[in-house]
């Protein structure tokens, strides 16, 4: 089967160096750039960021799926962007924010995404954290607990839709407070 019939097939859409090695069966360091270059120039493979690359436009990637690719590391949704998409927030947010263990921005066709870093003893307890389509994203209790982490004194526009019974006890389980 030839490589670039292994990409078409999959419904996947970014792909890491060491991906592509695994998909095409590629030891040999030189192969895989070599391979690499050639899909570049052709056009059926996208640079995005470092070591990271496209088979659709950038411009057709979802953000919440691209935001994930971009570290290579377990990193979810949550603050800023889960408060404004569920209201409890009105100002404009000018970054996709995710939680990882690493701090860091990166702006990629115009869009912004920010990393906050989380200590592992906090960032890898699964509490308030569901998979939706393969990009791992909070829930409004855990975006919630994670910005008061953050920012003891942040301050919340809307509050009436805010359970802090829910808040207080995914604080406890992650660990935020005793």
């Amino acid at each position: 089967m030839y490589r670039i019939d292994k990409l078409v097939k999959l419904e996947r859409k970014l792909y890491h160096t060491n991906d592509l090695a695994i998909l095409w069966e590629i030891k040999n360091k030189n192969t895989l750039y070599t391979a690499i270059k050639r899909y570049l120039k052709q056009g059926i493979l996208i640079p995005v960021y470092k070591g990271l690359y496209s088979t659709i436009p950038l411009s057709q990637l979802d953000s919440r799926e691209l935001g994930a690719a971009i570290i290579h590391k377990y990193t979810y949704l949550s603050t800023e962007s889960i408060l404004a998409e569920k209201g409890i927030i009105a100002q404009n947010i000018y970054y996709t924010t995710f939680i990882s263990n690493v701090s860091k921005k990166a702006t990629i066709n115009n869009r912004n995404f920010l990393y906050r870093k989380l200590p592992d003893k906090f960032l890898y307890n699964p509490t308030g954290i569901e998979n939706q389509n393969g990009v791992f994203v909070a829930t409004l209790e855990r975006a919630i607990a994670d910005m008061l982490y953050f920012d003891s004194k942040y301050h919340f526009d809307m509050t009436d839709n805010i359970d802090f019974t829910k808040v207080i006890k995914n604080q406890k389980e992650i660990g935020y407070i005793c």
